[in-house]
């Protein structure tokens, strides 16, 4: 993977991370800024997850800009997936050594019968626990299993620690969706700047790099 751009909390810009990726199976390029309004440029040829990144960074207020071509002709698995490696590999980027930020974030997201519930935190070690059932396999031709495929990929790349839960729900569309939106609200909380903290690293430690 190749890091383009970097600038860590103090750049006159903001926290921003520009990566590409390529295999044999996927190609892409992703720009990250985490102080953002939440705009969206995305393409990845998978017309249900550019409406999912686009909700993503509208609830998160991250500008994001995704361009990805896969092996779309086989499943969505590999472009799904990469697409959250990059997209966890820029905000982990983008933090840098993450000071000054609130670390934790906590959401619970209705859209209309689902509720979804999601918990960060930015603790530099990976890992996510997954209690979210889908009432069907697909929601259009998009497996509703690469939405936790998803978001582990995004979860390990990023370094974070990430619980999502569905409180209830049985419309796909609309657990997908109060998902994506629920830890979009999370990461928005947890990498917010705290005045309090003064540039400090959140962490007894004095890191959170695991």
């Amino acid at each position: 993977m190749d890091a383009a751009t970097n600038q860590g909390a103090g750049a006159p810009s903001g926290r921003t991370a520009t990566l590409a990726r390529a295999t044999s199976e996927t190609d892409i390029r992703l720009t990250l800024g985490l102080d953002g309004t939440g705009r969206a440029e995305v393409a990845t040829g998978i017309g249900f997850l550019d409406h999912m990144l686009t909700a993503f960074a509208r609830h998160g207020l991250m500008d994001v800009s995704v361009q990805a071509t896969g092996d779309l002709h086989i499943d969505f698995h590999h472009t799904t997936e990469d697409v959250g490696i990059v997209l966890g590999a820029a905000t982990r980027q983008a933090l840098a050594d993450k000071r000054g930020i609130r670390r934790f974030g906590h959401a619970v997201v209705p859209m209309d019968e689902a509720l979804a519930e999601a918990a960060v935190d930015i603790s530099g070690r990976p890992f996510l626990a997954w209690s979210v059932p889908f009432a069907r396999p697909k929601i259009g031709e998009f497996d509703t299993e690469l939405v936790e495929e998803f978001f582990r990929a995004f979860a390990f790349n990023a370094g974070v620690t990430l619980h999502v839960t569905l409180k209830a729900g049985t419309n796909a569309h609309h657990v997908a969706e109060a998902c994506f939106k629920a830890v979009a609200r999370a990461m928005r909380m947890a990498v917010e700047r705290d005045p309090r903290a003064a540039g400090v690293i959140p962490s007894t430690k004095g890191s959170l790099e695991g």
